[in-house]
């Protein structure tokens, strides 16, 4: 590969022997010297983030990383199981790897996880998932004359920013890319 194809933010390569995905990327130029780019990549398998500039005389190794179906079971304190869905086996992602993705892993949720050396190092959430409000606030008369929201606690245990007329026991839609409300599900 070269740095040209380090534009495409999601792209997992191989760097340090490890998958690294580029969560940013800024292509630039020198008056005089090559071109560079400037990457923020993270860490799949521990979730740590750091800033790399490649060279265009660099070499940049795709990571060979394949995707299959699993089924979120439960999580504890430290770590998340899953179950493969094509041969049933169960495995376990560190908590810390996963980041925020736990707060929208609701039991049984169906999820694509990503293989390195066919090894399971993380997971890629549906863009959005429905889940269920189990605590709100309730609605203060006369709180319409900005657009106000007001924060509910989601069955995962999360905590979401939502419009104020969103009560205790609606189905709302989630972005798990942005980690924002979309919409209530009638």
């Amino acid at each position: 590969m070269n740095i040209n194809d380090l534009k495409k933010t999601g792209l997992v390569i191989k760097y340090n022997n490890e998958p690294y995905q580029i969560i940013f990327s800024q292509h630039s130029r020198t008056a005089r010297g090559g071109a560079f780019v400037r990457t923020k990549l993270k860490n799949l398998i521990t979730g740590q983030t750091l800033e790399k500039t490649f060279n265009s005389s660099d070499k940049i190794e795709k990571a060979d990383i394949e995707k299959v179906k699993a089924s979120f079971l439960y999580a504890d304190e430290e770590k998340s199981f899953f179950m493969n869905k094509d041969n049933y086996e169960q495995f376990f992602l560190k908590n810390d790897s996963l980041g925020n993705k736990n707060n929208f892993l609701k039991e049984g949720e169906t999820v694509e996880t990503l293989l390195f050396n066919n090894e399971p190092v993380n997971i890629d959430l549906p863009q959005k998932v429905n889940l269920k409000v189990i605590e709100s606030p309730p609605n203060i008369k006369g709180d319409s004359a900005t657009s106000p929201s007001k924060n509910v606690i989601l069955e995962t245990g999360a905590s979401l920013n939502v419009p104020i007329f969103i009560k205790k026991d609606d189905l709302i839609r989630v972005n798990t890319e942005t980690e924002e409300y979309v919409s209530r599900v009638s």
